[in-house]
């Protein structure tokens, strides 16, 4: 099975068929080195926007020596603890993947929200930082306490937004484990209307924020000055923009990928290629979509398997006719030719063999007839032991279907002539009307023909095993046929078959030994 797969790069997160000691090894190094940059940017955010907000200038020399200290020592430890935290409780969520189980619903679950809950744990960290940082500007510089809150807690967004992005990134090979095989109607994880608010919440909510606080700081102070104001919001700005633009690629990475995974499996199931499967990798409304079109792509291939197996049965154009609803119930009068064969001597052949080179001998028999049918676009009706009935002109309109079934006998006494000289077969063609359609119950039933041509193609096939090259057919055949056909033929006898009151005119090979 073709696994259709786009995680994004590779090399990144591994193949989807590495060890799960790897894959746990990778991912715990990804979230911890992903979180602890993330984390930084955040404190490198925080002192940016602290020197552009606060009141007087920027912080005075006691508030940036508290700020020189606490800073690194506050985003230190909360990186140290925060990613041990989180890769920890990650882990310990995944040891089925360390083990290499199948997940219980529970511990697929946890799986699938672990982004969500490491982000609130972030979230609760960057919580921490804005009530530190806010209550030693307190202490130090009373007026600069709204603008580090607002400076710590703008900064905590961004690294909460940035944060369940790459997690949910890093965990994608975790999901597609987790995910493996499941319905498209299991519950999932979190859903895009999470990572769209989470979205808002960053390109909308922040800016807007901060306006606001930068708003009430120059209405409550005197010294707020134009200028000053407007570096505040050129740095509200600049921040919003890089990260804005960094959590909107991530964003759309997350939701464009599940869905070109999907578009590309379409395109391979629009050349006819069923045997393709993607790895359901998002647990979201987009693992739904993943899983569903797996689900669609194993009802197509079923389809076509049953629908193979239906024309093996019954003829490729029975099927196909029967699939279009072209074949009415009850039978339909059609003129049609029919082709019956024939072994001759298959009893005394079966006596003195082995089963084993019986039934190869057969099965090299039935080859050749239903090779030279198919090519002319006839139905191999029935195989009766040693014995074939064909039909030209039904289920589906053939043109010249008294020439299709000439041809055909033609070819077929040749090939067993030359392929198969250790038996002999008698081959009888005839035309005319007969009533084809589905026979039988209504819990079993069969396509077939009945009516006189059959009839006759039966009398006439039992006449040619005494007739040089073994092939007889029915003159009214020979006249319907492509004149291109009828050189190939040349009257025989006049005979009463058997069930008849009148003489039937008959035709024979004209050059017995050609193979052409």
């Amino acid at each position: 099975m073709a696994a259709v797969h786009r995680w994004g790069s590779d090399w990144l997160l591994g193949p989807p068929d590495q060890p799960s000691r790897r894959l746990r090894a990778r991912v715990q190094v990804l979230l911890t080195v992903l979180l602890i940059l993330t984390n930084v940017i955040g404190a490198g955010i925080v002192f940016g926007l602290t020197f552009l907000i606060t009141p007087g200038g920027g912080p005075d020399s006691t508030y940036l020596a508290g700020l020189a200290i606490a800073v690194p020592v506050y985003v230190g430890v909360a990186v140290i603890v925060g990613a041990s935290l989180v890769t920890v409780s990650a882990l310990r969520a995944l040891r089925w993947v360390r083990d290499d189980d199948e997940p219980t619903a529970e511990e697929r679950r946890i799986a699938l929200r672990l982004p969500w809950r490491m982000t609130l744990i972030q979230s609760g960290l960057w919580s921490g930082g804005t009530v530190v940082f806010t209550v030693l500007a307190l202490s130090l510089q009373p007026e600069a306490a709204l603008s580090a809150l607002f400076a710590v807690g703008i900064a905590g967004l961004v690294v909460c937004a940035i944060a369940y992005l790459i997690t949910e990134f890093a965990l994608r090979p975790i999901a597609a484990r987790a995910l493996a095989g499941r319905a498209a109607t299991d519950e999932l994880g979190a859903g895009v209307e999470r990572k769209m608010v989470i979205f808002w919440c960053l390109g909308t909510a922040s800016p807007v924020l901060g306006l606001v606080v930068a708003s009430v700081i120059a209405l409550t102070r005197d010294d707020i000055d134009i200028t000053r104001l407007a570096f505040v919001i050129l740095g509200l700005a600049a921040v919003v923009l890089v990260f804005g633009l960094l959590v909107t690629v991530l964003n759309a990475r997350s939701i464009v990928s599940p869905i070109a995974s999907v578009q590309a499996a379409l395109a391979r199931v629009g050349e006819g290629d069923l045997d393709v499967e993607i790895r359901v990798n998002d647990g979201t409304e987009l693992g739904l979509l993943q899983s569903g079109f797996n689900e669609m792509v194993q009802g197509l291939r079923e389809r076509e398997q049953i629908r193979d197996l239906f024309g093996r049965h019954v003829g490729q154009s029975v099927a196909a006719a029967a699939t279009t609803g072209q074949v009415e119930l009850g039978g339909e009068t059609r003129l049609v030719s029919v082709l019956m064969i024939d072994l001759v001597g298959s009893t005394t052949y079966a006596t003195n063999r082995p089963p084993s080179e019986v039934v190869d001998m057969l099965n090299r028999f039935f080859a050749i007839i239903v090779e030279e049918v198919d090519r002319r676009d006839g139905l191999v009706n029935k195989f009766m032991g040693d014995a074939v009935l064909a039909i030209f002109g039904a289920p589906t309109d053939l043109d010249d279907h008294a020439g299709a079934a000439l041809s055909a006998a033609r070819v077929i006494a040749a090939r067993i002539a030359d392929e198969m000289p250790e038996i002999g077969a008698g081959i009888g063609v005839s035309t005319g009307q007969a009533v084809a359609g589905n026979v039988g119950a209504r819990s079993r039933f069969e396509y077939t023909v009945i009516g006189d041509a059959v009839n006759s193609a039966a009398r006439l096939e039992e006449l040619a095993k005494d007739v040089d090259g073994g092939v007889l057919a029915a003159a009214a055949s020979v006249t319907a046929a492509d004149p291109a056909e009828q050189p190939h033929w040349v009257e025989h006898d006049s005979t009463v078959l058997r069930g008849r009151d009148a003489a039937t005119a008959t035709a024979r090979l004209a050059d017995p030994s050609a193979r052409d």
